[in-house]
């Protein structure tokens, strides 16, 4: 589009911090045994465990995944004697109701030969907040604009161009917090502010500036 007239072009920017919208964590259960089908069959026992576990927590786990199974040998360093068998399967969950993920994640710790891992807290992919970060930018961009022209004795008339420029969301991790209080052992975990910030990068025509 040709532009009429002087022109203006401006970046304009946005940044908030929003609270996160989901958590994941990967639990991960294991087993080593001198005998390669009794370590299969262990490691077996215990992902079913971890599958029992979560099944009770079905109102919590709003998905699962299960993603990375392994099982190596263990040999001497002088040769390929096999001296062990070390087995793993890993499965990711995302949980929506941030007042049962301690509770959840200490009941998975709890199970015989089991790591837990995270949380880490995310948006939604179609969260509102990548919208609203999107649409500030663009007030921004707009407002800039009118700045300069009044700057310049002049106004903003008309937009020749809109491009994103965004340098998209960061990823935050988690703080937790243990407490040693009466009963069992209790987790308490602070979900830390996402950032999503939003760019665009703008032209505007403007009227004739006054120099004089």
């Amino acid at each position: 589009m040709a532009a009429d007239g002087p022109v203006v072009q401006v970046r304009g920017e946005a940044y908030r911090e929003v609270p996160p919208e989901l958590a994941r964590f990967a639990v991960t259960a294991t087993a080593r045994d001198r005998d390669r089908e009794a370590t299969l069959t262990r490691l077996a026992e215990r992902a079913a465990a971890v599958r029992v576990l979560l099944d009770s927590s079905e109102p919590v786990v709003a998905r699962r995944e299960t993603g990375d199974l392994r099982v190596r040998p263990e040999t001497r360093r002088s040769g390929e004697r096999v001296v062990a068998w070390h087995g793993s399967v890993t499965t990711t969950v995302t949980v929506t109701d941030f007042t049962a993920l301690g509770e959840l994640m200490l009941r998975l710790a709890d199970q015989d030969q089991v790591e837990v891992a995270g949380p880490w807290w995310e948006l939604r992919p179609d969260s509102p907040a990548h919208r609203e970060a999107r649409h500030a930018a663009i007030t921004d961009a707009l407002l800039r604009a009118r700045e300069y022209a009044e700057a310049l004795g002049a106004r903003v008339t008309a937009l020749i161009e809109l491009a994103d420029a965004g340098p998209g969301d960061r990823p935050m991790f988690a703080r937790a917090a243990y407490d040693g209080g009466g009963g069992g052992p209790e987790l308490e975990l602070d979900p830390q502010p996402q950032t999503v910030q939003a760019a665009v990068q703008a032209r505007f025509t403007i009227s004739d500036p006054v120099l004089g």
